[in-house]
């Protein structure tokens, strides 16, 4: 890691440019201008140029970025360069459907266990791993040496389950469960919430209806302003 601690709107935009760099080395990109780089993640120009002098990455004028080099420096920023061994709370179908996944292991994670607290899921195998129950989990965060937990609970166990991992030395948590979880500053958290998203994009699609409305208004009162001297006329 570098002593200057890079702005955390770039980390965000980070793995962005991480995914658009390697879908470009499997199309056969070499090199990337910034401007292309750009245009994939949806940011402008300027802005991928100072994110990336964060990482001491500049580019050549008139050539661009290595992309392979680049995708290591990234890689390399955002820690992926080992594998984060992930435990997943929560044997529902999200803690299946996340077990079940495969692109985590791409992408420098590797799901090492699952957990939860009904007796009817424990035992059962998921992903290629045995469900345990939640009381294990101290002791499976030191067997494997877990560095993430992944909360997939219903809202009402979150809290509970977040004092668990912070308890068994976790200091990275993913909270998918729809509740807001209270940890220690030294844990770092980040929250999932889809219904909030749809949420969010349920106002847009209203905004995108009431401004067609407003368009399609004006365009009918400026075809009556046309009609109207046509008649007058008569």
């Amino acid at each position: 890691m570098r002593d200057r601690a890079i702005p955390e709107a770039t980390v965000g935009r980070l793995p962005v440019y991480l995914r658009a760099l390697v879908e470009m080395a499997a199309e056969g990109a070499v090199t990337i201008s910034s401007g292309d780089l750009a245009v994939a993640a949806g940011v402008n120009s300027a802005k991928v140029r100072k994110d990336l002098s964060y990482l001491g990455s500049y580019g050549t004028r008139g050539v661009g970025y290595d992309v392979a080099y680049l995708i290591h420096q990234v890689r390399r920023e955002l820690g992926l360069t080992q594998h984060w061994p992930v435990v997943i709370a929560g044997a529902g179908n999200l803690g299946h459907a996340l077990a079940d996944y495969k692109g985590f292991t791409q992408r420098g994670f590797q799901v090492v266990a699952l957990v939860d607290d009904a007796d009817a899921k424990v035992g059962q195998v998921v992903g290629g791993l045995r469900v345990e129950h939640v009381d294990r989990l101290a002791e499976i965060v030191a067997r494997e040496d877990v560095a993430i937990g992944v909360i997939c609970t219903p809202a009402v166990a979150a809290q509970d389950v977040a004092d668990r991992m912070v308890a068994a030395g976790i200091r990275s948590i993913l909270n998918f469960a729809p509740a807001v979880i209270a940890v220690p500053e030294s844990v770092s958290v980040r929250k999932v919430d889809l219904s909030i998203e749809l949420q969010i994009l349920a106002y847009y699609e209203q905004r995108k209806a009431v401004l067609d409305e407003v368009k399609d208004g004006r365009a009918a009162r400026g075809l009556a302003e046309e009609l109207i001297p046509a008649v007058d006329a008569r």
